[in-house]
């Protein structure tokens, strides 16, 4: 802001005070632009058409999970699980076994599968990449790379039912 224009009387401690003003405002400024930077949902490049494997789909499934903000402690476990035939498109299934082992319980006891579908298209151009989606175990919302951010309560919450689940159910 130019203070020189205004019609506030100026003395040199309103100077110093509109020049402390502004790097605060400035400084404000750029904290909330880092923020925002950092709070952007990460992606990653996916492969084209063409180049899609089963292997290279389960690579390109690891590389996007990295992206995810989650505690080191989190174990998981990918692997492909079939491919399905559709009219125009076919569809190859993943799952992803997530879990957190401790030192008292090497073996959870409950475990969160998110399910992820890499789909080529048969009527689009072969250099268009791969369309991605993923569902999480329980919940029907089907979300896509870059267009959500991935939450570490989701799998959290769904240990913790199956948990206090297990123990009313007697066996």
């Amino acid at each position: 802001m130019d203070w020189k224009n205004t019609t506030i009387p100026f003395d040199p401690l309103t100077a110093i005070a509109c020049i402390v003003v502004d790097d605060v405002i400035k400084d404000a400024v750029e904290v909330v632009t880092e923020e925002r930077l950092k709070e952007a949902v990460k992606n990653i490049k996916w492969m084209m058409c063409k180049d899609f494997t089963t292997a290279r789909g389960l690579l390109k499934i690891e590389e996007y999970m990295k992206t995810w903000e989650l505690h080191k402690s989190w174990l998981h476990y990918t692997n492909y699980t079939e491919d399905e035939e559709l009219q125009y498109s076919t569809r190859y299934h993943y799952r992803v076994r997530w879990s957190i082992p401790t030192c008292r319980k090497p073996i959870p006891r409950a475990t969160a599968n998110v399910y992820f579908v890499i789909e080529i298209s048969k009527i689009k151009p072969n250099t268009l990449p791969v369309e991605v989606f993923f569902v999480i175990e329980t919940n029907r919302f089907i979300h896509r790379p870059g267009e959500c951010r991935f939450k570490e309560k989701w799998l959290k919450d769904i240990i913790e039912s199956k948990v206090t689940l297990m123990e009313v159910v007697n066996f």
